[in-house]
């Protein structure tokens, strides 16, 4: 039976680790995935709140 999930790729982001950022093994393994995320530039950046949403906190927290 085939697994519906794709595996990790660790072997590609050792390899990006290693050739982009000049990290040994273990520089690679010491670091959390928040962090090579950040170093890569790989981190998810928000999206910007929509008026209505802002308007919306604004009543519900008015400033008093």
């Amino acid at each position: 039976m085939k697994s519906a999930v794709a595996p990790f790729p660790w072997r590609s982001l050792q390899h990006l680790a290693a050739r982009q950022l000049g990290w040994t093994p273990q520089v690679f393994w010491a670091a959390t995935p928040r962090e090579l995320a950040a170093a890569l530039g790989l981190e998810r950046q928000a999206a910007p709140m929509e008026r209505d949403r802002f308007d919306a906190l604004r009543r519900a927290y008015p400033d008093t």
